[in-house]
């Protein structure tokens, strides 16, 4: 498998913060997860697992019950993702 585009891996670090981090709640939390799932599946392309995961982080930014630290890091996994391609 070709190494992970740099802005995946650097995604991968701020999820995984938000995934560890007991002041955000479960659900965001578990949202986390399972983009960290997505953009650690061999059989996706970089491109396609920016995407799913892009898809999901937009809809829970839009939650309420977001704190404000959390959404800030949403949106910078949000940015780092939208400059992926599938080459």
């Amino acid at each position: 498998m070709a190494e992970a585009p740099i802005q995946i891996r650097h995604a991968l670090e701020i999820l995984k913060q938000i995934a560890d981090d007991r002041g955000v709640p479960r659900n965001i939390r578990r949202v986390a997860t399972e983009s960290i799932e997505v953009l650690l599946d061999p059989k996706m392309t970089p491109g396609l697992k920016a995407a799913s995961v892009i898809s999901k982080l937009e809809e829970v930014s839009m939650d309420p019950n977001t704190p404000l630290f959390a959404r800030t890091k949403i949106w910078q996994v949000v940015s780092l993702l939208e400059q992926v391609r599938d080459s």
